[in-house]
C-alpha cells in the first residue's frame, strides 16, 4: 500500500516536531475491503480507513491539518471536491493532556486501485497512481499560522 508509506513521508516532511520526533507519529489501516467487478480481469480498488496518531503535539493543530489537506489534495482529491467526501471522509477527535499536550487522531477513508493484467499465463499487479487534479495547483512550500512560519519543506 502507497498512501500510508506517502502521508507519513508527507507529515514528516512538514511538520517539524514530527520531523524531530517521528515516534510521536503512529499510522494504521483498519477497516479495510476490497471491492471488484468481474470483468475481464482481476483488477480491484482497496477500501480502508487509515488511522493517523499524534500524541504529545504542543502546537497548533492546524499545523498538521493543512499538510493533510495538501497530501489529500493529489492523492484523494474526491475528499476536497464530492459532497460524499466533505462529508465523512476525514474526521478526527482532539483529547488534551494534564501537561496541556494534546493526542490528535484523524481517520481518512481512503481507497488504492490495483491493476491486474494477465500475460502468458502470468498475473502482474500494479498499485495505480491517483489521476491527476483538472487544473494545474502550484505546490506550497511553507505554511504560516497566525503570520509565524511554522514549517519549511522541500518543494
Amino acid at each position: 500500500m502507497l498512501k500510508p508509506k506517502t502521508l507519513r513521508t508527507a507529515l514528516i516532511e512538514a511538520v517539524p516536531v514530527l520531523r524531530d520526533n517521528p515516534s510521536m507519529l503512529r499510522l494504521w489501516v483498519d477497516k479495510g475491503r476490497n471491492t471488484a467487478t468481474l470483468s475481464n480481469s482481476l483488477s480491484f480498488e482497496k477500501q480502508f480507513s487509515l488511522n493517523i496518531a499524534v500524541s504529545g503535539f504542543a502546537d497548533d493543530i492546524d499545523t498538521l491539518f493543512v499538510p493533510v489537506m495538501a497530501w489529500l489534495r493529489d492523492n484523494q482529491p474526491e475528499i476536497l471536491t464530492t459532497e460524499a467526501g466533505r462529508n465523512g471522509c476525514f474526521s478526527w477527535t482532539l483529547v488534551t493532556n494534564a501537561d496541556g499536550t494534546q493526542d490528535l487522531n484523524i481517520v481518512l477513508q481512503l481507497t488504492e486501485r490495483t491493476k491486474v493484467t494477465e500475460v502468458n499465463g502470468a498475473l502482474y499487479a500494479e498499485t495505480l497512481a491517483e489521476p491527476l487534479p483538472p487544473a494545474v495547483v502550484n505546490r506550497p512550500t511553507e505554511l504560516y499560522i497566525n503570520g509565524e512560519l511554522v514549517s519549511r519543506w522541500p518543494g
